[in-house]
């Protein structure tokens, strides 16, 4: 059974990083594809960024590029998101996110969830 888990969120100032950690289980990075997905208050989910081994894809939405940096550790099985820089409007629920293969944005692809973890960032 495929299992994400999701660490690293809390409170920061704006300016400020985080690093949010993705543990995954029952997967291989040839096979899925991990992203890390965001909800904000009253909006809808994003795809903030996500890495495919199988075709090298690292993407990253145009509102984080620049600023977030997502690496993979195979020995550790997790999937980490590096914050820097952050805003206001990057608070939400962040969520890492399992697909077959290859990146997707449309999350009714996504064939597995974590439960999420809170960033806020105070103005």
């Amino acid at each position: 059974e495929m299992q994400l888990g999701e660490s690293g969120g809390g409170l920061v100032q704006a300016g400020g990083a985080l690093r949010l950690s993705c543990a995954t289980s029952g997967l291989t990075f040839k096979h899925y594809a991990v992203a890390w997905i965001r909800q904000a208050p009253g909006k809808e989910r994003e795809v903030v960024s996500c890495f495919s081994e199988s075709d090298g894809t690292r993407y990253y939405a145009p509102s984080v590029k620049g600023r977030f940096t997502i690496s993979r550790y195979s020995s550790k099985m997790t999937v980490d998101l590096h914050m820097n820089s952050l805003k206001p409007e990057d608070t939400a629920v962040y969520y890492c996110a399992a697909h077959a293969i290859f990146c997707t944005l449309q999350l009714s692809e996504v064939d597995s969830w974590g439960q999420g973890t809170q960033v806020t960032v105070s103005s």
